[in-house]
């Protein structure tokens, strides 16, 4: 499913998945109404309640334009795989708990026909509480690189160049390639017409669980970066805490922040090791 030379480009959007059975339907109905030309490359982390199923249903229903894989991976490993086996000269990353506005990969394709990273503007659904509260931003020359994977597009070629995701990361490979592009010379465009839908996390403690690794993550960061403390908005970073829910969250960051110093000690990563090109499809 190749663009002819007058069309678009393509774009691959990649999906890794596990365990989204009650909601992968929702996405891939979303991402079916999408201007062509795109694909879709799901890598299925062996799930094991029915998802890898449903997938390879739509993949039967949409041949060529569906295309289901499945292996174990972590995420950066599984859209590393993904990429591998896309066919398309722009790649789109979204999640298994998403869904996409109709015009994402519309706009998703205009931005990158100006810059070769594109992020979009993803809008949490769920608790209130839980999908009010900011994102702690990070900054390299002038761009914030928290832009989320879950709505994040780069050029092929530029992804390749930098050896796609980091798969030693457990949380935070998309700021990791993000800081990485930025460091390269590249510019990332926020589009917030560009939008995916998120659901939040359906209870306080899978919150408080998914605040302590990404914690955890941004200590990875650091060890392979350097320390990156003095690119944080402190002030806003702080401002940002209003209320019960957003104290709790930061403190559950900090933690797994404090986790990853004590234990890892001789596991810290490097810069410039352990990127792992994409060029093996699953």
């Amino acid at each position: 499913m190749g663009s002819k030379p007058d069309s678009p480009p393509l774009v691959s959007v990649v999906i890794t998945v596990r365990n989204e059975a009650s909601r992968l339907a929702p996405l891939l109905d979303s991402l079916l109404a999408q201007a062509p030309p795109f694909e879709v490359v799901l890598v299925d982390a062996e799930s094991r309640d029915g998802t890898y199923e449903i997938a390879q249903e739509y993949a039967a229903r949409h041949p060529g334009v569906i295309r289901v894989f499945r292996q174990p991976c972590s995420r950066g490993m599984g859209r590393n795989a993904g990429v591998a086996a896309a066919r398309g000269e722009y790649v789109a990353f979204t999640d298994g708990d998403c869904f996409a506005d109709s015009n994402w990969v519309a706009r998703i394709r205009e931005g990158l026909s100006i810059a070769p990273v594109v992020a979009g503007q993803t809008v949490m659904v769920g608790r209130p509480s839980y999908s009010r509260l900011v994102r702690i931003e990070l900054f390299q020359s002038g761009y914030d690189v928290t832009y989320p994977s879950c709505n994040l597009a780069y050029h092929r070629a530029l992804f390749e160049q930098l050896g796609g995701f980091d798969p030693r990361f457990i949380t935070a490979e998309d700021i990791d390639l993000n800081l990485r592009a930025v460091q390269l010379g590249a510019s990332i465009l926020y589009r917030p017409d560009a939008t995916i839908y998120h659901y939040g996390r359906t209870t306080f403690l899978r919150f408080l669980y998914q605040a302590f690794w990404n914690g955890y993550g941004r200590k990875q960061l650091t060890e392979k970066h350097g320390s990156l403390w003095g690119r944080y908005r402190i002030r806003r970073l702080i401002s940002g805490q209003r209320g019960p829910i957003a104290w709790c969250r930061l403190l559950a960051a900090l933690a797994g922040y404090g986790a990853r110093v004590v234990t890892a000690s001789d596991r810290r990563l490097t810069n410039g090791a352990g990127s792992t090109p994409a060029n093996s499809p699953p």
